[in-house]
């Protein structure tokens, strides 16, 4: 009966218009209308769970695999329950405009082979079963950065090193490369060299990518896995193309086809494949390039002013996950091998490319936890001219994922680092970002029986279930929707406290995302649209308006533009939801995670706009504020896709009021969890815990809320503000011991022989931002007098008869206007 009664609401089209924002149609067939409600069943993406769908819905919503692949293309995906004759002639178009040819298998399943694509992200596609003339079946593909993409499904290149410095001093010989001989299915393949290279006025309409077929390295091999060769230099005007790629395909194909099926290896410097100038006199060759490179840098417009700042300390980058993520080129939980940055241990990209030049942001970090500078560096963080990643809309330079930052920031490198010693002129145009002007975002939390600490540090507890807003920011457009649900004990009958189960996001019109407990313990499912995507290919998705990251089943990260952050991790069978908001946000926050000013005394405001008082805290005040932050069918983020959501949250009141949960819990010796919760719950946030464990009548919900709490003082802490003063260089002739320059940092200095100190010989980071002392300076002469005369700032000098003052100077500085004293200032006034 049940079933019966949840189908006929269903059909009430009304409301379902309302919530699920679905267009109501006559029509009983798929084709031309996936992802809307028809009038007697489904097109949209709930529909299988619900059991709604049209017969044809899988015919023309398509579902694939594998669901995504590199962005160079190649990968054969095949369409999922679905089955189309065998002489179907298929083609496939991506994006409106770009074409594969398909072909149909002998189980009668259709395939495409996804083309080379200038842009990262989920691409639409649609199927042409008859030879082009309609293409009227949809779907998503993925499109993965190169970088990105997991080893197995890549050429590895052997020796990365080799490969790299191919032809500069004593590094020759053979180059191989692998792949798995399952990735392409033939007996033989072709290898083929593919390069990029951008062409026009940088900045300007005529700026245009190219990947190219430049020529082939091997035909009809057997596919075996692996190829060795000896590479000869190339002659002009390939030898012109710096920068590309390996493809390995299929041998019955032509040389250079597009868009077949293939396996790839990453972009690299194709120092192997450069001119004979280069083989025979490879710095000089680089020296050259490295020269052309700064005056081209000197020319282009400076994207410094409009990268973001690097955090202060690892333990920061590492916090911040709204605004910075993994470096994968130096990743300390992967063993620190940071070829580009020797001596750091961690480096983390800035997520978000700056909005005009689309530049990017890298920040790298010692064991020490402090950042390192290129100032004192090789191995120091550099900002990039193009995001590594990409940025929308792509396809464009300086836009293009990977291949643009190759471009700009990598090529360069090796032209004038790692193939010359000219890293002056790198650093001069990538010089480090210290973390002068960083602002640590503000940290808000929701977890267990939910238990809330809003941005400026307020705890309350909140228990009620349904759906509720945890911020709403109008003027940056974000909002942040959580879902509880009542506790479920293990007898099974269901508790008098809730947790959350979902949360639901949205900022301006980016991709709505929700993050809700999965069927099994702990893990998470991400839905996008309404539609559930999957972690199994891919832990890092670039959406529309948003990047999502799971690295671990039970964890979710999810990045917005803004650079808010929301961090969702399943823990004891709820669901704990962290959100990180930039400074940016303050005075713009309201919701059950408060209003982020820096002021904890209004940090609870209703939704009628009224602050609740301090001196009305007690558990019913807070309920009844709590209640207060409903949402509304109207304005709900969230998916309606099982009879129990529809029955429970959509044709319900969105804040149950018939439920009233436990507001305090009798503690008792004679229980049989009391001494086991005793034991476990000590230490920081013990009332918690304790209060969970015994309202869920659970260990694992208690543990859970006490680790979700720890966590959350850990994040505050790791992003507390630290003090800069800034990069402090050693003198001219001298020479300085320290490189880190936060608050309490110590900095000496010394000077070469023939010269001495003047000034600090040590100076320390102040709580003000700035150094203690005086300026240091190493100067020729050892004299007493000399040293006086060259104090920063010395009251007497102005008593030297200036002659005499300018001939002790004259072969250390260029003379300097001496300060004058107040009696000379008066003497000059006459």
């Amino acid at each position: 009966m049940r079933n019966a009664g949840w189908m006929e609401r269903l059909s009430m089209g009304p409301l379902i218009l309302l919530v699920t924002s679905l267009c109501t149609v006559t029509a009983l067939t798929c084709e031309g209308q996936c992802g809307q409600q028809l009038q007697a069943c489904s097109c949209h993406a709930t529909c299988s769970s619900l059991g709604t769908c049209c017969t044809d819905y899988r015919q023309f919503c398509l579902v694939v695999s594998p669901y995504s692949g590199t962005m160079f293309g190649g990968t054969d995906f095949v369409v999922l329950n679905a089955t189309f004759p065998l002489d179907s002639t298929v083609i496939c178009r991506f994006n409106g405009d770009v074409y594969t040819a398909g072909y149909v298998d002998v189980e009668g399943r259709a395939h495409c082979i996804s083309p080379l694509l200038y842009e990262t992200g989920f691409v639409p596609f649609e199927i042409s079963m008859d030879d082009g003339v309609t293409f009227n079946r949809t779907g998503m593909w993925l499109s993965v950065h190169s970088g990105k993409l997991e080893a197995e499904f890549k050429v590895a290149l052997g020796n990365a090193t080799q490969w790299q410095y191919y032809g500069t001093a004593g590094v020759g010989g053979c180059l191989s490369l692998s792949w798995k001989p399952w990735q392409i299915r033939a007996d033989t393949v072709n290898i083929e060299l593919w390069a990029y290279r951008e062409t026009g006025e940088p900045y300007s309409v005529s700026w245009a990518s190219e990947w190219k077929y430049l020529y082939s390295l091997g035909k009809g091999l057997p596919n075996n896995g692996s190829f060795s060769f000896v590479p000869k230099p190339a002659e002009s005007p390939f030898s012109e193309w710096e920068l590309g790629a390996v493809r390995v395909s299929a041998g019955s194909y032509p040389d250079g086809t597009r868009d077949v099926h293939a396996a790839w290896s990453e972009d690299h410097a194709l120092a192997w494949h450069l001119g004979d100038a280069f083989r025979q006199d490879s710095v000089a060759w680089a020296t050259a390039k490295c020269l052309a490179w700064d005056m081209l840098e000197s020319r282009l417009p400076n994207f410094l002013n409009e990268t973001l700042d690097c955090p202060c300390t690892l333990a920061q980058a590492r916090a911040d996950t709204g605004r910075f993520h993994t470096d994968y080129g130096c990743d300390i939980e992967k063993g620190s091998v940071c070829t580009y940055h020797p001596g750091s241990v961690h480096c983390v990209r800035a997520i978000q490319a700056s909005p005009k030049y689309a530049a990017g942001q890298q920040c790298c970090y010692d064991a020490t936890g402090s950042q390192v500078l290129t100032a004192d560096s090789i191995g120091g963080s550099t900002p990039d001219r193009g995001h590594d990643w990409g940025s929308p809309p792509y396809r464009r330079p300086p836009r293009v994922p990977g291949a643009s930052h190759w471009l700009y920031d990598v090529l360069s490198f090796y032209y004038c680092c790692l193939w010359s010693d000219n890293c002056q002129y790198y650093f001069k145009h990538r010089p480090s970002s210290d973390c002068r002007t960083y602002r640590a975002p503000k940290a808000g939390v929701a977890f267990g029986d939910p238990h809330f600490v809003t941005f400026d540090g307020i705890s309350y507890t909140f228990n009620g279930q349904g759906e509720y807003y945890l911020v709403r920011a109008a003027s940056k457009g974000l909002t942040i929707q959580g879902r509880t649900e009542r506790v479920k004990m293990e007898n099974g009958t269901l508790a008098k406290a809730a947790m959350l189960s979902a949360v639901s996001m949205q900022e301006k019109t980016s991709d709505i995302i929700e993050v809700r407990l999965a069927s099994q313990r702990d893990h998470l499912q991400l839905l996008r649209n309404q539609q559930v995507l999957s972690f199994a290919e891919q832990s890092w998705m670039d959406l529309s308006g948003v990047f999502v990251f799971s690295p671990i089943p039970q964890n979710i990260t999810v990045m917005f533009p803004s650079g808010a952050g929301v961090e969702a991790r399943g823990r004891g069978g709820a669901l704990a939801v962290t959100v990180l908001l930039p400074e940016e946000f303050s005075g713009d926050t309201l919701g059950l995670l408060g209003q982020m000013n820096g002021d904890p005394a209004d940090d609870l405001v209703a939704s009628d706009g009224q602050v609740l008082p301090p001196d009305q805290n007690s558990p019913e005040d807070l309920f009844s504020f709590g209640a207060g932050w409903q949402i509304e069918n109207e304005t709900s983020l969230f998916t309606y896709d099982s009879p129990y959501l529809l029955d429970t949250y959509c044709f319900a009141p969105k804040h149950n009021p018939d439920f009233v949960p436990a507001f305090s819990v009798p503690e008792d010796p004679s229980d049989p969890l009391y001494a086991q919760m005793s034991a476990l719950c000590s230490g920081e946030g013990f009332p918690l815990c304790r209060f969970d464990t015994l309202a869920a009548r659970s260990l694992d919900m208690g543990n859970a809320t006490r680790e979700a709490f720890l966590a959350h003082v850990s994040v505050v802490e790791d992003l507390r503000p630290v003090v800069s003063c800034g990069w402090l260089g050693p003198p001219s002739n001298g020479r300085k011991a320290g490189t880190q320059y936060l608050q309490g940092a110590t900095v000496n200095f010394a000077c070469d022989p023939d010269y001495v100190l003047s000034g600090s010989p040590e100076r320390t980071c102040q709580a003000d931002g700035h150094w203690s002392g005086d300026p240091t300076h190493c100067v020729r002469g050892t004299s007493a007098d000399d040293i006086t005369l060259l104090s920063p700032r010395p009251r007497s000098v102005c008593d030297v008869p200036p002659v005499l003052y300018a001939i002790r100077l004259l072969h250390f500085f260029s003379l300097t206007e001496c300060e004058p004293t107040e009696s000379l200032q008066r003497h000059k006034s006459h």
